[in-house]
C-alpha cells in the first residue's frame, strides 16, 4: 500500500484554505449585521446602540449567499 503524500499534502492544504476562508467569510457576515455602539450620553449613560448601515447589511448578505453558495458546491462535489 503506497500513500501519495503530494496528494494528501493537496487536500490537507485546500481543506484548511477552504475553512479558513469560510469562517472568515461567515463572520464578515456578522459582524455586517450587528449594531454597533453609539456614543455615550454627556452624563456618563451607556451608548445607544446604531443599526447597520444599507452598505453594511448588503455586504453582510452578500458574505451569507458565497457561503451558502460554497455549501451548495461541497454538497453538489459529494453526492455527484
Amino acid at each position: 500500500m503506497d500513500i501519495d503524500w503530494a496528494a494528501l499534502g493537496e487536500v490537507f492544504g485546500v481543506s484548511l484554505v477552504m475553512t479558513v476562508g469560510l469562517v472568515g467569510l461567515f463572520t464578515a457576515g456578522i459582524v455586517g449585521l450587528s449594531p454597533k455602539p453609539g456614543p455615550g450620553g454627556a452624563d456618563g449613560s451607556a451608548a445607544a446602540e446604531t443599526a447597520p448601515t444599507p452598505l453594511a447589511r448588503a455586504g453582510a448578505y452578500v458574505c451569507f449567499t458565497l457561503c451558502a453558495a460554497a455549501v451548495a458546491y461541497g454538497i453538489y462535489l459529494i453526492v455527484k
